[in-house]
């Protein structure tokens, strides 16, 4: 059993090296975050299109749409674009209503998001040609502040090509999965993204709401990106090819989280099996890149395999030798010390996380005082389940399915929610 105690903590060693230079990113990311934003100048005035691609999304896209016609950037210059997906509901009837231009996709075997974008960018192109500085991605159950599109711009003016934004959640309060996932995306946008800005390095679009330019479109030449994970795809690719991906902590979206454990583990399962499809594809030339001593390709690797791989090797050792440990008639508490030694000092470090972002975006986390400490003490227990949904993922096939969305955010338009 001394063998399994070696095994974990070589485990947390190698762990603690691949991410401790995300330390770094804490002070940068408080000092930019208390930083004054210089009032908003005339910038260029920038075309832009927007798209959202919605499965039977009836529930939520009327709201989506509703923030966008409030947007603060003049109306003359966004058009909004909707692929109802596979819709057997109200969607594109309710997305034309409006004023979105809609179109309807029918095909039940390339299923999917990138392939969704795909199809609308070829419509796009075909009806409305190369007329576009910039295009948007949003998700239906997005609500954005009324300033979003004008903040994009500012930084997009700035010359990034690629443009990610602060992601909130509509229902931060509803239970600890909810609030697992919010807490996660703001601890994302903040001590990820906003600290890479910062610094000077490549972000990363987490999902929704990010901007791509039409140099970025046509050097791409169209929308590639088919894997389960497409956002982590398209972020991989532009940063191994030598794009750098901006952040603009002022434009903030809110998206609605899963509640249940059946649609999160689904959801997750999906997340992690994407991360290993983008390495099998990419992982080369991240690694390659990181030879090149491109810090933006080691981020990158980072963030999506050493935590998978290390959760599972540990996952497997222990299971592995507490069987043959048993059978051999050896004592199991070496193995069960060791676990709870490494879940232990694991919990700390997540809701070391947690705890501060949670204190340092307290005003911009919509539910009760009671509940912001409370799910910030269950945080480490939600990132503590990836460690079977990463095991299985190895493993399972996963296919791409809807998530349903039902969550209201009209509230939060006009409130006073600058992120930085």
């Amino acid at each position: 059993m001394e063998i399994l105690e070696y095994i974990n903590y070589l485990v947390a060693i190698i762990f603690s090296v691949c991410y401790a230079y995300q330390i770094i990113y804490i002070p940068v990311a408080l000092f930019a975050k208390f930083k004054k934003q210089s009032p908003l100048s005339p910038v260029p005035r920038h075309r832009y299109a927007v798209m959202i691609c919605a499965r039977n999304e009836e529930n939520v896209i009327g709201e989506l749409l509703e923030s966008l016609s409030l947007q603060s950037y003049p109306s003359e210059n966004i058009t909004v674009f909707v692929a109802a997906d596979n819709c057997t509901d109200n969607t594109a009837t309710i997305a034309r209503l409006h004023g979105a231009v809609v179109y309807e996709r029918n095909d039940l075997h390339l299923v999917g998001k990138g392939y969704a974008l795909e199809y609308l960018l070829d419509c796009i192109k075909r009806d409305y040609g190369d007329i576009f500085d910039g295009y948007f991605v949003f998700d239906a159950d997005n609500i954005l502040k009324r300033d979003y599109i004008e903040q994009m711009d500012r930084t997009f003016s700035e010359g990034y090509d690629i443009i990610t934004s602060y992601r909130n959640s509509k229902n931060y309060g509803d239970n600890w999965i909810s609030a697992g996932y919010a807490l996660w995306f703001l601890r994302e946008s903040v001590y990820l993204n906003h600290a890479r800005h910062v610094l000077g390095t490549s972000c990363a679009v987490s999902g929704t709401g990010f901007l791509f330019s039409r140099r970025i479109l046509n050097t791409q030449g169209g929308w590639p990106y088919h894997l389960l994970t497409e956002d982590i795809e398209f972020s991989v690719a532009n940063i191994t090819s030598g794009e750098k991906i901006g952040f603009c902590p002022h434009a903030v979206l809110y998206d609605e989280q899963p509640t249940t454990f059946r649609q999160s583990w689904r959801q997750r399962m999906r997340w992690a099996k994407g991360y290993l499809q983008v390495f099998r594809k990419h992982g080369f030339d991240l690694i390659k890149g990181c030879f090149k001593g491109r810090f933006a390709c080691f981020d990158m690797t980072m963030a999506i395999m050493p935590a998978i791989i290390l959760t599972v090797i540990s996952f497997i050792s222990s299971a592995a030798l507490s069987v043959i440990g048993l059978l051999n008639g050896e004592d199991l508490m070496i193995a069960v010390v060791s676990v709870l030694q490494n879940l232990a000092s694991a919990y700390l470090a997540l809701f070391s996380i947690g705890l501060i972002t949670t204190l340092t975006e307290w005003k911009h986390i919509h539910t009760s005082p009671i509940k912001k400490l409370l799910y910030t003490i269950t945080f480490p227990l939600f990132m503590f389940t990836y460690i079977p949904i990463s095991f299985c993922a190895l493993f399972a096939k996963v296919t791409w399915k809807p998530i349903e969305h039902r969550v209201s955010g009209k509230k939060l338009m006009f409130k006073n929610d600058s992120a930085a």
